[in-house]
C-alpha cells in the first residue's frame, strides 16, 4: 500500500453487500476530515487460499470509489492479523485515525474495541444518516472525557457540527466535582473553536449517563452519538454484555462512535 504515513479513515469491510453503505459513510468522513479512505479486509489463516479473491474484491471496491469520487484518495489493505494486534497495527503502521465497522456485528469486534487506540464508529448497514453535523455527547466523571470532547470538536471545526452535551448527575461531592471539571473543560474547548454547543445537566449518574444521552439522541435530529467505552471489563460484563454493546443495539440506525478510555488516543492532524 502506498504512502502509509498519511492518516486514514479505515472501513472494516466484510466483503458482503453490507459494505456498500459502510463505504459511503467512510467516504463522507474522509471528505469531512480530508483524509485518505482505506478499505480493509482482515482474513483468517484458514481463508488464506482465497487471498487473491479478497484482494480483487477490495480493488473492485476501490475502482468504484475512484470512478464515483475522482478527487478522493483511496487505498486497500489486506491483512491476516489476530484481534489483539490488529488495532495497534492499524494505528501505528498504517496511520488509521478512525475505523468504520458494521453495527450488526458488534460482538465480532468487541475484543478489537478493547485494544484500539483510535475511535471505532459503528454504522448500521441500512443507515442513511451521514450528515454528522448534530452530535450528542455524555459527560461523566472520567478524565478521558477530554478525548470524546476533542473528537466532537473535530466535527465542530471541520463539519460545522452542533454539539449537545449531557453532564452526569452524581451524588457524591468528589464525583460531581470531576463531572463539573470535565464539563467546564469541554465548554472552554468548544468556545475556543466557536462551536455551537449546548450543555445540560442530566438526571442519571455517570454509570447511566451514556444511556440518557442515547435517549436524547434518539428523540432529536442527532446524527452521531459519541461515547466512551468501558474503563474496566469485569467477568460480569463479559457475561451480560458491555454497556456500549447495549447502547449500540438500542441506537438502531444511529451511528455511534466509541472511544476507548483504556488507551491513549491518536490525534487528528489538521
Amino acid at each position: 500500500m502506498a504512502d502509509n504515513k498519511e492518516q486514514k479513515i479505515v472501513v472494516f469491510t466484510e466483503l458482503t453487500e453490507s459494505d456498500n453503505n459502510l463505504i459511503l459513510h467512510g467516504l463522507k468522513l474522509a471528505a469531512i476530515f480530508k483524509k485518505e479512505l482505506c478499505l480493509l479486509y482482515n482474513y483468517s489463516l484458514k481463508q488464506k487460499p482465497r487471498q487473491s479473491n479478497f484482494k480483487q474484491q477490495l480493488q473492485n471496491y476501490a475502482s468504484v470509489v475512484k470512478n464515483e469520487v475522482p478527487g478522493q484518495k483511496v487505498s486497500t489493505l489486506l491483512l491476516a492479523e489476530n484481534e489483539h494486534t490488529l488495532p495497534d497495527i492499524l494505528a501505528e503502521d498504517y496511520e488509521a485515525i478512525l475505523v468504520v465497522l458494521n453495527t450488526l456485528n458488534f460482538r465480532k469486534y468487541s475484543k478489537l474495541l478493547a485494544e484500539t487506540s483510535v475511535p471505532f464508529l459503528f454504522v448500521h448497514p441500512g443507515s442513511a444518516i451521514t450528515a454528522y453535523n448534530h452530535l450528542v455527547q455524555p459527560i461523566d466523571l472520567r478524565k478521558e472525557t477530554s478525548d470524546s470532547s476533542l473528537w466532537c470538536s473535530y466535527f465542530g471545526r471541520f463539519n460545522q457540527a452542533e454539539i449537545v452535551s449531557i453532564a452526569a448527575n452524581d451524588k457524591t461531592k468528589e464525583a460531581q466535582k470531576n463531572v463539573n471539571k470535565n464539563a467546564d473543560l469541554t465548554r472552554k474547548l468548544y468556545k475556543k473553536f466557536n462551536i455551537t454547543h449546548q450543555l445540560y445537566k442530566g438526571n442519571k449518574s455517570s454509570l447511566r449517563n451514556a444511556f440518557e444521552a442515547l435517549e436524547l439522541a434518539l428523540a432529536s435530529d442527532c446524527n452521531l452519538l459519541v461515547i466512551l467505552g468501558s474503563s474496566s471489563i469485569t467477568p460480569l460484563d463479559l457475561l451480560i454484555g458491555l454497556p456500549e454493546r447495549k447502547i449500540i443495539n438500542r441506537a438502531g440506525k444511529l451511528p455511534v462512535m466509541v472511544i476507548n478510555p483504556r488507551k491513549d488516543n491518536y490525534i487528528l492532524c489538521d
